[in-house]
């Protein structure tokens, strides 16, 4: 509690309990006790309590100073208490009338109910409050003159997404956290009043005299003066604030996935139709209510080609940019900006330039260098000019017109090139260095490249360039104290030196007289950092571009320097071993010898990137491509320790999970797969770009990186970097940004096939997330989904909330319904009304006269595309079990819906309405239909206690067999003739329908108690294991070994695996792995061949998978495993042994199998330097390529999506 010498901690409790059922008998039995802590002397002194508060009091929010005390949050009622100082409390509806005697005022013109409620205060006297249903209210507390409660306002402000929790933060930010939809960050802003301008006034003379009117009160006897005080102090605390809430941003959140399947997507390209592994994406239910939605997921890329042109033997292609048009001229071309006019394609020995406008065609005559390869080209002077790079010399043109042309000759030819307006490095295959730098000609109008040959040691060789122009003022060769001192004189500091002491006067007489007042405190603190940091502000918005060129030697030595003058200005050592940090280090002399050596065991790297992305373009990163491995990293400033004219910054390793490892003993096996490993990439003598940077692809901007495999890595303003690969069409040679009339914000890549695609990226996806999604609201709950791939539809479970006014009574098994009358502040029950939904993929849009409602008694409890034997052939139908529950009195009743989805001809412009769902069977039931599933077409359904078995027969359901089992089955799936369901307490159980016999059978069962979420089977070539998730947030693996002396002859199931991993797992699916590797076409084959992928998706949000591996691989990820164990920082503190060990709310007799590898541990081996890797392999006895390439198998067979 606020305003206690001590800390002071109130607790509600509730020592005799109760129940809604007995509040006839036994009501208001909350308590709240405060204790003093007393941390010197142990003691915890009871200084307040009190009792007899209504039964459902949730939560207690503490008051700020100065008014102090606890807010209580009940159900039905809202309760303000303080220590000797009479309670208030309000009713919030009419339950209270007859729930509780505490002494309640009715709240007017509010009728609400705060089960669930999350609140905060954002000032003094008021607090957000966030029903259950997303309202958000706003509650002013009201004081009179004796610091009493006079009365609570509580108004309705916006209505936003349903909490899970509410944060109140500086600069009236407030976050909404929920795991039922996306959470959201709102600003809130005071609405003007009429009595803004009492409340404009100082705080410190109201805050003198609330304390002088407190601490002089008892000594007070003129009942005049008395009421002078009090007016004074109800004229500035009775003001009632309207507010105002406008979101700010937003975080993605697809959970809770309840339910998932996998689909076919619908608008994929004609070019990907032949793939030999389907393409997939995953549907999955998402949130609550009003945030209810389908989350539509997919893991790689796969672009929409616009159209696809043959062009053979090109190695290398940029898009440039022309002179830029006249106002007038860009108003009349249309909404497109900024277009690209030329397209250079490079060969072996000749170049090719097209013009790109409303159709693309190859220039006749231009000032282009056709005759000999291109090496590099890209826009000068702010794509004013167009710089073209080849093996002998460089042009510069303006347009098609050649401005300048000078021919290099060092002996060797350019093999790179690196451009940051104005300069252009170029590098020589010898490792000569040369910058080229665009200045205004003094002959002319125009502007002209001038010649420069740096001075650059040559003791060992240069083999990769990066040119870097940076705006933001990271790269800084002077200090952080020399840098401040002349923008803080320069911003202002007079006003604040003359404004701050009088503030600190006022705070210092405060506190001597009335004790510390920390709102005060802290706002001047922080008014004080922000007046100083506006000047820092202003200087850094000033800073002047800078020129900097990153080279790499074959000796492994990184060096930056600055531009035009090639001074050295940061230098690392040993860069390409893939450190964590790169620090600044003096260089070592070493003998030629030394050298030699050291770098002859070193990786070599192939290619250096500096480049800008994140918000405003302010983050810095450094990307390498170091043998066939990816390297990130990210600057930062650091000012401490670092040699005079040397850069004031460090880079730190991003981690990141692209493996771009092509597997070489494969390759080796047969003839066949070498010519197939060397057509991926097309051999040539020179150096072909494979980090391709991007700006404004659909919005995004980041770096391509092309290879045998290729993928888009994405930054956002948000600043989280993302990695999507792009395996649909094979290895990628090389890429390019294309904005064009046809092809507005695309790209153009080449595949292996030697095939250019004009591409754009799929709009209705968002790539800011660990994988594309795309969420479709459907402003209800989605309970389950399905595919239908004979009309590759959807079929949808839905349900709404709605008002339940009566009460189901039964009359001789006749259902009536009596209605209820309360008065108008009655809360009433709300119950879920469901309904089936067909849905097309295309747009995500519902498919007019398909939907089939539910009456609102009845539950669906289960969606299953069912394949029945009718009529002689196997129909894929849609089958839908319900329940009817009413009471311990009256027995349960279960439904049976089969529907099939037909085709008819459709309504005049409604494509969508050429689907329909037609209802084959409704059969009732005793007993609520728990699950169904099919088994070598029939139809099995768990009612009640007991498993049938249906066949179809005159258009009805005809009993076949039945079983017995436990309490309540939630869950059966089926493999041919075997079948496994899980019970909701009992485990799982394995069945055998015998179709001679006509009769299901028991053949194993788990003995041990488990509460089972989910299950699925685990197919490992010929064996068959069982999944089961439960309520301990545990994953376990059972299989069936009837030779096992521990299974008793095949009836008990043994464990056989189990890894905890701290979220409830509710939905399972199974796919094969991969067949064909899409970067070299040919069979990856293999341990994973004829094994499946199980993959699963928690109430969290997380999506994870499953593999089935071989012994050997197993054993090497186990001593991996053990030794990360030991080696690396814990996440959160948690010991990745402990913390994935099996988790039991009960004791068993029986040890955790453990025999699942933690692929989240194992995984972070990549991110690891090469130092590490090799030390971390050889202490278990490997080497880093194995383990590598075992990473790498799974990484191809499990990107499916």
């Amino acid at each position: 509690m606020h305003g206690y010498y001590k800390p002071t901690l109130v607790l509600l409790h509730e020592p005799v309990r109760t129940w809604p059922g007995r509040v006839a008998v036994r009501h208001d039995t909350c308590r709240i006790v405060a204790l003093s802590i007393n941390i010197t002397q142990k003691v915890h002194p009871v200084i307040w309590s009190q009792s007899s508060l209504p039964y459902d009091c949730i939560q207690v929010l503490a008051v700020p100073k100065p008014i102090g005390g606890i807010v209580i949050f009940a159900v039905n009622s809202l309760l303000y208490l303080n220590q000797s100082i009479p309670p208030y409390g309000v009713s919030l509806n009419s339950i209270t009338d007859w729930s509780t005697t505490f002494p309640l005022k009715k709240q007017e013109d509010v009728t609400v109910s705060l089960d669930a409620s999350r609140a905060a205060f954002i000032t003094n006297e008021n607090l957000v409050i966030s029903l259950k249903g997303g309202e958000i209210y706003v509650l002013t507390l009201l004081l009179d003159g004796m610091r009493t409660m006079r009365g609570f306002n509580l108004s309705k402000a916006a209505s936003s997404v349903i909490p899970t929790c509410v944060c109140s933060m500086d600069n009236n930010f407030l976050f909404l956290g929920s795991r039922l939809g996306n959470s959201l960050l709102l600003k809130y802003t005071k609405k003007a009043s009429e009595d803004m301008n009492d409340s404009s006034k100082d705080e410190p003379p109201t805050k003198k005299a609330k304390a002088e009117e407190k601490s002089t009160l008892d000594f007070l006897e003129d009942p005049e003066e008395l009421e002078v005080y009090g007016k004074e102090v109800q004229r500035s605390s009775n003001q009632i604030s309207a507010y105002s809430f406008e979101v700010c941003d937003s975080l993605l959140n697809i959970g809770p996935c309840g339910h998932m399947v996998m689909g076919e997507p619908p608008l994929l390209s004609e070019e990907f139709h032949n793939n030999v592994d389907q393409d997939l994406e995953i549907i999955s239910t998402s949130g609550y209510g009003k945030n209810g939605a389908l989350s539509v997921l997919q893991q790689t890329i796969r672009p929409h080609v616009v159209t696809t042109f043959q062009l053979p033997g090109c190695l290398d292609m940029w898009t440039v940019h022309g002179p830029t048009k006249k106002e007038s001229a860009a108003k009349v071309e249309g909404e497109l900006k900024n277009p690209h006019a030329f397209l250079i394609l490079s060969k072996e020995e000749t170049s090719m330039v097209l013009k790109t406008g409303q159709e693309i065609a190859e220039v006749d005559e231009s000032g282009f260098s056709t005759q000999a390869a291109t090496v590099f080209a890209g826009n000068l002077g702010d794509k004013s000019y167009i710089v073209q790079v080849s093996p002998m010399g460089v042009r510069l043109l303006k347009g098609v017109k050649q401005l300048q042309h000078i021919p290099l000759d060092f002996g060797s030819p350019i093999v790179s090139c690196s451009s940051a307006d104005p300069y252009v490095v170029i590098m020589s295959r010898q490792g000569d260095l040369i910058l080229l730098t665009l200045n205004p000609d003094p002959l002319g109008k125009g502007h002209r490249l001038n010649i420069h040959k740096p001075h650059v040691s040559q003791k060992s060789r240069i083999i990769a360039i990066a040119a870097h122009r940076d705006v933001t003022g990271m790269f800084t060769t002077t200090s952080q104290a020399d840098s401040f001192v002349p923008s803080t004189t320069a911003g202002g500091k007079e006003d604040t030196e003359t404004d701050e002491p009088v503030q600190g006067t006022v705070d210092d007489e405060d506190d001597l007289l009335y004790g510390p007042s920390e709102p005060k405190l802290l706002t001047a603190s922080t008014s004080k950092t922000e007046t100083e940091d506006t000047p820092r502000k202003d200087a850094e918005k000033k800073v002047e571009p800078s020129h900097w060129c990153a080279v790499c030697r074959e000796n492994g030595v990184l060096e930056i320097f600055r531009l035009p003058d090639f001074v050295p200005v940061f230098l690392v050592r040993n860069f390409s071993m893939a450190q964590r940090l790169l620090v600044d280090s003096v260089l070592l002399e070493t003998t030629g010898e030394q050298q030699q050596q050291s770098h002859e065991m070193l990786p070599s790297v192939k290619e250096l990137l500096l480049v800008r992305m994140g918000n405003k373009k302010e983050q810095v990163y450094l990307m390498a491509i170091v043998d066939e491995e990816l390297l990130i990293y990210q600057a930062f400033q650091h000012h401490s320790g670092t040699e005079e004219d040397h850069l004031k910054l460090r880079f730190k390793k991003v981690p990141h999970d692209i493996l771009m490892r092509e597997k070489k003993k494969r390759v080796k096996k047969g003839v066949k797969g070498q010519q197939d490993g060397d057509e991926t990439l097309p051999k040539t003598s020179r150096n072909i770009r494979r980090l391709r940077p991007f700006n404004d692809v659909s919005s995004y901007s980041g770096v391509f990186v092309c290879g045998l495999y290729p993928c888009w890595l994405i930054m956002t303003s948000r600043g989280a970097l993302r990695e999507h690969s792009m395996t649909i069409d094979g290895p990628v040679t090389s890429f390019a940004a294309f904005h064009n009339v046809n092809c507005p914000r695309g790209f153009l890549y080449f595949n292996k096939m030697e095939e250019l695609r004009v591409s754009v990226l799929p709009s209705h996806l968002t790539y800011d997330a660990p994988w594309p999604v795309r969420k479709v609201p459907m402003r209800c709950t989605p309970h389950f989904v399905q595919y239908h791939s004979e009309s590759k539809t959807y079929g949808v479970v839905t349900s709404n909330l709605e008002t339940c006014k009566h009460i189901v009574r039964f009359n001789n098994d006749e259902r009536e319904l009596e209605g209820i009358e309360r008065d108008d502040r009655f809360v009433y029950s709300n119950k879920d009304k469901f309904s089936l939904q067909l849905y097309s993929p295309l747009n995500w849009d519902v498919i007019p006269n398909t939907k089939m409602e539910y009456d609102i008694d009845e539950h669906v409890t289960c969606l299953k595309i069912v394949n029945l034997n009718l009529e002689g052939s196997t129909r894929s139908l849609l089958g839908v079990g319900a329940g009817h529950v009413y009471s311990e009195d009256h027995i349960a009743k279960g439904m049976i819906y089969i529907y099939d989805v037909i085709e008819v001809v459709p309504e005049p412009g409604q494509p969508l309405t050429k689907n329909k769902l037609k209802l084959l069977f409704k059969e009732d039931h005793k007993g609520c239909v728990s699950t169904m599933c099919d088994v070598k077409g029939q139809l099995l359904t768990c009612i009640g206690q007991k498993v049938y078995l249906w066949t179809v027969k005159d258009d009805a359901l005809v009993g076949l067999a039945f079983i017995d089992t436990q309490l309540y089955i939630n869950n059966a799936i089926s493999i041919k003739q075997f079948v496994l369901i899980s019970d909701i307490h009992k485990s799982t159980f394995l069945l055998q329908y015998q179709e001679e016999h006509r009769t299901l059978a028991l053949i194993s069962r788990d003995p041990k108690p488990l509460e089972v979420y989910s299950s699925e089977f685990m197919v490992d070539d010929t064996q068959l294991g069982f999944l089961a998730s439960d309520a301990d947030k545990n994953l376990i693996l059972l299989h069936y070994q009837a030779e096992a002396r521990e299974s008793y002859g095949g009836t008990r199931l043994l464990r056989r695996g189990d890894i905890n991993l701290d979220m409830h797992i509710n939905t399972f699916l199974r796919v094969r792995c991969k067949l064909i590797d899409t970067a070299t076409g040919i069979p990856i084959g293999g341990q994973y061949d004829k094994r499946q992928i199980t993959y699963f998706s928690s109430l969290d949000g997380a999506l994870g998978y499953l593999i089935p591996m071989s012994e050997k691989t197993y054993r090497r990820f186990l001593m991996l495993q053990n030794a990360l164990t030991t080696s690396l920082s814990h996440l959160a503190g948690l010991n990745p042994k402990a913390s994935r060990h099996l988790q039991q709310g009960h004791k068993t007799l029986s040890n955790p199998h453990r025999n699942i590898i933690d692929g989240d541990l194992v995984w972070r081996y990549t991110s690891l330097s090469i130092t590490e890797r090799n030390e971390l392999a050889k202490r278990i006895g490997t080497n880093a390529d194995q383990i590598l390439d075992d990473l790498m198998d799974i990484e191809r067979v499990t990107m499916h999506f």
